[in-house]
């Protein structure tokens, strides 16, 4: 899970190759911004001009820079409640915010329940302590750790639907979406976006449709995490999603030790079963939520869910070890 709205899943999906055009007279652009949650945003597509292309990739960074806004845990900006609005005001009032708060703190509720708390957005206490020892470079005391997971209940998120309200009931408790955000807002703009084009906000990647005329799916590197690089799998596709979640990025060292960013809610540390995860289906924000569940999850356990909601996913362990749900395969180039 993350830890603050700005931080990096831990995702690396790569773009690579450039491939064929959607007429004789098109090529392929790519823009990259630097400018939403603290990561960065590619979007590539086959276009007639520079200046078409241009004027859909801007649609799209003026939603996704609306998006980071809204989510920010760090930030408030004038006339915008945001969910820094909400945390601050944990314990003393409803937050009057806009309705796609209301649609993503649905959804982090959808997601609590069906990773089993394993993806929980009400973790911003515990994620807190991780963000302020990875600054200073130490370990986050124990004791403060336990005392910060007793106020991890997403139940003390009240969602008023009707009045578009947020409470946070207990004044210990904070949002922290960073496991979920980028995925739902890479979802929201790639539903609006046209056919044909690639949107990858910090790993999380949206596929709108075949690179060209002709079908040609896109291909995309899942990084090795020791050689950033080269690639440790390829998967090819016309739409969807893959979302990796992995232990190499946001990284600190500690007496020899090396400590990563995504949390586990039941031991309150990094988890340690893999190196990565990356998940493959019809939306990114569920991939976003399902890669960070099964990072945090035995195989057995993470291949049941994986199956269970009918998504595709490849795991790769400390030992270069892979293993892929059975559809995976098929996604391979």
């Amino acid at each position: 899970m993350k830890r603050c709205l700005l931080l990096f899943l831990a995702a690396a999906l790569l773009l690579c190759g450039c491939g064929s055009s959607r007429a004789a007279d098109s090529r392929q652009y790519t823009v990259t911004y630097l400018n939403f949650f603290d990561t960065a945003t590619t979007i590539v597509s086959t276009d007639d001009s520079e200046e078409a292309f241009l004027e859909k990739a801007g649609k799209i960074y003026s939603d996704l820079l609306f998006y980071h806004r809204l989510f920010n845990i760090y930030k408030t900006y004038e006339g915008l409640n945001n969910l820094k609005t909400i945390n601050d005001q944990a314990g003393l009032d409803p937050v009057k915010v806009d309705p796609a708060i209301i649609q993503l703190l649905l959804f982090c509720r959808e997601a609590y329940h069906l990773t089993g708390g394993k993806v929980n957005a009400a973790m911003g206490s515990v994620l807190q302590l991780w963000h302020e020892a990875r600054q200073d470079g130490v370990l986050p005391d124990q004791a403060a750790l336990d005392e910060a997971a007793l106020h991890t209940d997403f139940s003390a998120i009240e969602i008023d639907e009707n009045a578009c309200t947020v409470f946070i009931s207990d004044p210990a408790t904070s949002l922290d979406v960073g496991a979920i955000a980028k995925g739902w807002a890479a979802q929201q703009v790639a539903q609006a976006a046209p056919e044909g084009m690639i949107i990858s906000v910090g790993g999380n990647v949206c596929v709108t449709g075949a690179k060209d005329s002709d079908g040609t799916p896109w291909v995309i590197g899942v990084q090795d995490p020791d050689h950033p690089d080269q690639y440790v799998q390829k998967i090819s596709m016309t739409q969807g999603a893959a979302v990796t979640s992995g232990d190499y990025q946001r990284v600190y060292t500690v007496e020899g030790k090396t400590y990563h960013h995504i949390i586990d809610p039941t031991t309150n540390m990094p988890a340690e079963y893999w190196r990565s995860v990356t998940v493959v289906c019809s939306d990114s924000g569920l991939a976003d939520v399902l890669s960070t569940a099964l990072f945090l999850l035995p195989l057995s356990e993470g291949m049941a869910l994986a199956e269970a909601q009918g998504v595709q996913a490849f795991w790769l362990d400390a030992s270069g070890n892979s293993y892929m749900t059975t559809g995976f395969q098929a996604l391979i180039p």
